[in-house]
């Protein structure tokens, strides 16, 4: 994989909108595409009954006015919660959006999708071939691909068995010396680190065996620079404004 041809923006926003809207809503997504935003990040998980949406956490309770697992219920449940109200009066109301829902949305305003796979106990194969498959439908012609990630060695496995053409990035939450390795046999393009893990050596390591390498959560473009420095592809930002400014 050779670095410099890394196709996607240098700053992907944080779970659609990042602090400007309630995360993971086609709110956020509009928001960050009214702004100039290139590309956004977002978490995606399966319903009881198997259709992928967008949340965050394994739970209803903090993002939505729902209660308990978020895989207990059906989508057709799901779809009626409020997942704005929690952010700010002015979105209630907004509703937890399907992978359908937000891919349409991506590709009528031509913003690059980074889709990180969320899935819930027990069901990361299941989770990792129905994103990766639905997203190689929803997004067929899309140039460039989403970039496919998730912290679940399983999911991504599943993942590239389901859709073999889809880009898939690892995301690690410490540095191992193992890491490469592993991100070797998976087949995945990248790995995804968080940036206080990185030094000059780590990142060499990673380039050297041609893999690229993306990095989170960073709002300031001032701490951007060193990690520039370091040769790391793209951000993950929480920031609308240090996305649209620094892009």
């Amino acid at each position: 994989m050779n670095p410099a041809a890394f196709p996607w923006p240098r700053w992907i926003v944080h779970r659609g909108g990042g602090d400007a809207a309630p995360e993971n809503t086609l709110a956020g997504m509009l928001l960050a595409a009214f702004a100039g935003a290139k590309m956004v990040e977002f978490d995606v998980r399966l319903s009881a009954d198997g259709v992928p949406f967008l949340l965050h956490d394994d739970t209803l309770e903090r993002t939505t006015n729902g209660h308990g697992p978020a895989d207990a219920l059906p989508w057709k449940a799901l779809s009626r919660l409020d997942a704005g109200a929690w952010f700010s009066p002015r979105f209630a109301e907004e509703p937890l959006p399907s992978l359908a829902d937000a891919a349409q949305l991506l590709n009528d305003h031509g913003l690059c999708a980074n889709v990180e796979i969320k899935p819930g106990p027990g069901r990361e194969a299941e989770t990792g071939a129905r994103v990766a498959a639905d997203c190689a439908k929803l997004f067929a012609g899309q140039t460039p691909p989403p970039l496919l990630t998730s912290f679940s060695t399983v999911a991504l496995a599943a993942a590239g068995e389901a859709a073999p053409t889809l880009p898939r990035a690892w995301s690690v939450r410490q540095w191992d010396d193992g890491l490469i390795a592993q991100a070797q046999a998976l087949g995945v393009c990248a790995l995804d680190l968080p940036h206080h893990e990185l030094n000059a050596e780590r990142a060499a390591a990673v380039r050297a065996a041609g893999l690229w390498l993306l990095s989170w959560t960073v709002n300031d473009p001032a701490q951007a620079a060193p990690l520039w420095a370091l040769g790391v592809s793209a951000l993950c930002t929480d920031s609308l404004e240090c996305a649209v400014s620094a892009a």
